[in-house]
């Protein structure tokens, strides 16, 4: 039987164990009434477009997303060695482009130390921004998403700035209001190399009307201090803007944190203190949706957690990551006819349908259609003004 797990080394952040969040956090009895949202609409968030239907962080999974109805579009930003905020899922890009085709690029690869592990391959920040014009994207995950591999080699990898730019025309094109989420990955790491992202991408943001003023964003990290700088720099300037602490595996521990030998881990800081800590400096939290509802010994979709209700409690979002249709990325018991790449299109509207009844305010997915269908009574996009 084939071990997709091993085969496709998805990170463990996307494919963690059953277990997870019950040794960590206790489960509401059936007596329990799970919390209701405290935001006026749950958000639809394109996780790096719509990346159930087209490579990851390129303008045409963005303008999927919008189409298929998400609220906000969602890109991981890196840096290139000129100083320029690009979307790539991680710095590493011999899975998400063509490098490995391009015979003037190799030597550029290398090894590094990234957040405290070993990584093998080509870096954006050893690449100009012109020198990464020159690549084309490519699908990460060929083997549960063959389609989109058949788009491999057509797109460009965005800058931020084109993103924002795209962004604005596509919401001036759908008469809506279009919200970019941006993660800053590897804050730590880029800061130490000499090309720290945090005033970046502010500047980026005051550079453009439609972030400047119109359009909601939600700036994440999995980082700690970079989002209390960030706090400290936006002071009341920039109300559209709001932090999300993302939160990964219970015994992880941000890397800044790591850096700097402090003990606290991601479990206690979605703990009620841990919480309250997090809402001195963010407005959101971004667990792993296994946190929010674990599944149970046999894979099946479990009972929620108390982390929504603790979190509301210190007035704190709650945007769980990621919803994906395919029967590997689901609990066993919502799993469609065929292999682990079949996509359960019921069965992950169910999933995302037991998670608002635990009282989400948001979440990331990467086939924005389904999660519009999922929160089909709810109020629709708002209107651009």
């Amino acid at each position: 039987m084939l071990d997709l797990y091993s085969t496709l080394m998805l990170p463990t952040r996307f494919l963690l164990p059953l277990t997870f969040a019950l040794t960590t956090l206790p489960v509401y009895s059936d007596s329990t009434s799970p919390a209701k949202p405290i935001a006026p609409r749950v958000l639809v968030i394109g996780h790096r477009g719509a990346s159930a239907w087209r490579p990851e962080h390129t303008l045409a999974s963005y303008g999927r997303a919008i189409k298929d109805g998400a609220d906000f579009i969602e890109p991981d930003l890196v840096m290139t060695k000129d100083g320029v905020l690009i979307a790539r899922h991680e710095n590493e890009i011999s899975g998400t482009t063509d490098v490995v085709r391009h015979p003037e690029f190799a030597t550029r690869k290398t090894n590094k130390t990234i957040d405290g592990q070993p990584v093998s391959g080509w870096f954006t920040e050893d690449f100009t921004l012109a020198e990464l014009k020159t690549l084309r994207a490519r699908e990460r995950l060929p083997e549960i998403r063959a389609a989109n591999a058949t788009f491999d080699g057509q797109f460009e990898v965005p800058t931020f700035d084109e993103i924002i730019d795209f962004a604005t025309a596509q919401a001036k094109a759908h008469a809506c209001v279009i919200g970019i989420y941006p993660e800053i990955k590897h804050s730590t790491y880029f800061r130490g190399i000499g090309l720290p992202m945090e005033d970046a991408v502010l500047a980026a943001i005051r550079q453009h009307a439609y972030t400047a003023g119109t359009a909601p964003l939600f700036i994440q990290s999995f980082e700690t201090e970079n989002l209390k700088y960030l706090r400290k720099q936006l002071g009341t300037s920039l109300p559209n803007i709001k932090l999300i602490q993302l939160l990964g595996e219970a015994a992880e521990q941000p890397y800044d944190l790591v850096a700097a030998k402090h003990p606290r881990s991601y479990v206690e800081m979605m703990r009620p203190p841990g919480l309250q800590e997090i809402a001195r400096y963010a407005d959101a939290i971004g667990p792993n949706k296994l946190s929010v509802i674990p599944r149970n010994s046999d894979g099946s979709l479990g009972q929620p957690t108390p982390l929504v209700a603790d979190a509301h409690a210190q007035n704190l979002l709650v945007h769980p990551y990621t919803f994906r249709p395919e029967n590997v990325f689901l609990p066993s018991d919502l799993h469609a006819a065929g292999g682990p790449a079949a996509r359960s299109e019921a069965g992950s509207i169910a999933e995302i349908r037991a998670y608002l009844a635990a009282g989400i305010d948001g979440f990331f997915t990467d086939d924005p259609a389904l999660g519009r269908a999922a929160v089909a009574n709810a109020e629709p996009r708002p209107a651009a003004r």
